[in-house]
């Protein structure tokens, strides 16, 4: 049967981090290909462009979280949201990506036809045109929380409070808070990241947390950085720097996994050094959990204790009773006084954007399917669904991906196959055991992670492990173990 004709190649769905990046290895890899991003708001960028609140920053280095082929050339490891925004258009335009994007369209609905051999992405332009994108590969370079809903947290009481309510996800522009009295719900990294900036202009910020976190310093630019930045060529510099960031990332969670008691001791160490000398560790930083079994929340410098230091911002640690008119009230007894309430309670999780996907017109389920090798999904022809590391640079994970997707195609090419496709054999059917594909204990990961696809406890289904491990597979890797290829 002749294939169907189709309008391109390869439809990526975002242009985020991801999407540029996989934009860029398809034009490396398979210039061939005809390619378009489609891209459901109104600019590049992703989460760095939706996020408007105070100081909004990467989690992670921008060495590693930059892309590989494109240096972050700026002193400081961690950047600013509009850093970063800038940072990624500008990659786009020196390499055309741009110019390949589709802004305002919204993906609603994707259906593969094993008839055709092809998508097709029902999309909506601008909130009302349709159109129909036929396509050979379906890249889902969406992320995985809901742009337009948060996290649904019960907080008792809080349709009580008389002053300003606000989720950092939807952060109003003209927000005034000078001169307030700021509490924010929440200990992960938004939280972190609020509290010094918030802090410079409100009378006063307090972090309330239900529990703990790690937070460690991490200083903007290092010794390392700055010899290699004077004493090799700029080039060198960059390599030095990235490497310096990989293998000790990679060394720290390593020493975190298998050392956790030792971590544990470390991490707190390194907070008593940063903390007000009558500050007390218990209840405030002793998390009762292990080194990256949650997300570790780095402050550049130092910020987030020197504002503790500097009598600007404060922590509770309790349950929250009941928020009345004007207060907070934990059940320990303490009250809290606030003009404005931040609620930094978590992300909601969502696949694939929430489009509707459906395999010859019958509804495909990811949360029912398990991960190939964490790049594709089981019985899901043509298409890649691109998640990054908890523990490193997303960019890290979604690189792997980009690469080792090229290379199928690549391969398919050369072999005349029009499909390849994720399978179970019976015995996986049969015996093989779910793992989660996120190790995370972090509440927006256990109450989401019905939403996420499964991995397994063997093979080609294991959850991913580390960025070395996962570039190998991308190189040089079995790409058709798992796998059906049809010609």
């Amino acid at each position: 049967m002749a294939k169907a004709a189709v309008d391109y190649d390869v439809v990526i769905i975002g242009a985020g981090i991801s999407g540029i990046n996989f934009a860029y290895r398809l034009q490396e890899r398979n210039p061939h290909l005809s390619y378009i991003i489609l891209e459901g708001r109104h600019e590049i960028g992703g989460t760095w462009s939706l996020f408007k609140y105070p100081g909004i920053r990467s989690d992670s280095d921008l060495y590693t979280f930059g892309f590989p082929w494109r240096p972050w050339t700026s002193n400081d490891s961690i950047a600013l949201g509009d850093s970063i925004v800038n940072y990624v258009r500008e990659s786009a335009s020196m390499f055309g990506i741009d110019k390949r994007i589709q802004y305002n369209t919204q993906v609603e609905t994707a259906n593969w036809s094993s008839q055709e051999k092809a998508w097709t992405a029902s999309v909506k332009v601008n909130g009302k045109t349709e159109q129909k994108i036929k396509s050979r590969w379906m890249l889902y370079c969406t992320g995985y929380y809901d742009y337009h809903n948060p996290l649904a947290t019960v907080i008792p009481g809080i349709e009580n409070f008389k002053g300003k309510v606000v989720h950092p996800q939807f952060w109003p522009e003209d927000l005034n808070y000078e001169g307030k009295n700021m509490v924010i719900i929440g200990s992960g990294a938004t939280a972190v990241t609020l509290l010094p900036v918030v802090a410079e202009k409100a009378s006063h910020v307090t972090m309330l947390q239900r529990s703990p976190s790690y937070l460690l310093s991490q200083p903007r630019e290092d010794a390392v950085e700055r010899f290699a930045r004077r004493w090799f060529p700029i080039w060198m510099a960059y390599k030095i720097i990235r490497a310096k960031w990989l293998v000790g990332s990679f060394l720290f969670v390593s020493y975190c996994t298998y050392f956790p008691a030792g971590a544990k001791r470390l991490v707190k160490k390194a907070t008593k050094a940063q903390l007000p000398l009558d500050f007390k560790m218990d209840p405030h930083f002793e998390p009762k959990y292990n080194v990256f079994e949650q997300r570790l929340c780095f402050c550049p410098d130092g910020d987030f204790y020197q504002c503790l230091r500097e009598g600007k911002g404060s922590i509770s640690t309790g349950v929250i009773d009941t928020v009345t008119e004007n207060s907070i009230k934990l059940k320990s007894g303490e009250e809290l006084n606030p003009d404005i309430i931040v609620t930094a309670t978590g992300l909601k999780l969502l696949i694939a954007g929430g489009i509707k996907i459906t395999v010859d017109g019958t509804p495909y389920d990811p949360s029912e399917k398990f991960f190939w090798k964490g790049v594709m999904l089981e019985d899901l022809p043509n298409a890649a669904y691109v998640i990054g590391y908890v523990d490193a640079s997303w960019t890290l994970g979604a690189d792997a991906t980009a690469q080792m997707v090229c290379r199928i195609m690549k391969q398919m090419a050369k072999e005349k196959v029009i499909e390849v496709v994720p399978r179970l054999s019976d015995d996986e059917r049969a015996n093989m055991k779910e793992k989660p594909v996120l190790r995370l204990t972090s509440t927006y990961i256990n109450v989401g992670k019905r939403q996420l696809p499964k991995a397994g406890d063997r093979g080609q289904w294991a959850p991913r492990s580390y960025y070395f491990q996962d570039i190998l597979m991308a190189w040089y890797g079995n790409i058709k173990s798992g796998m059906d290829w049809v010609k």
